[in-house]
């Protein structure tokens, strides 16, 4: 897999659907834009609270509080994945 994010609507502390996008570390909000297409679910706001967790974590989450229509999940996480960086960071990955 190619880098970007992994979006996942959870429920109950279980993942309710997902979706990966591809894109870089700057441009998730576009690919979650497209995520959220893609999910039929609306886009969150994101707050200056989200831009720092992504920026330190390359994560976010969001809960039905961030967003404008009502969403029948409990959180949507967001989170970068970037499979040539385990390689990198870890000599034991194969």
């Amino acid at each position: 897999m190619a880098t970007g994010i992994w979006v996942r609507l959870m429920k109950k502390n279980r993942i309710d659907r997902d979706i990966t996008a591809p894109c870089s570390l700057e441009t998730w909000q576009e690919a979650l834009e497209n995520a959220c297409q893609k999910l039929d679910v609306p886009r969150p706001m994101i707050l200056p609270r989200h831009e720092r967790d992504w920026d330190q974590f390359s994560q976010a989450r969001f809960l039905p509080d961030h967003f404008v229509e009502s969403v029948s999940f409990d959180r949507m996480e967001v989170e970068f994945i970037d499979p040539d960086k385990k390689k990198k960071e870890n000599p034991l990955y194969f």
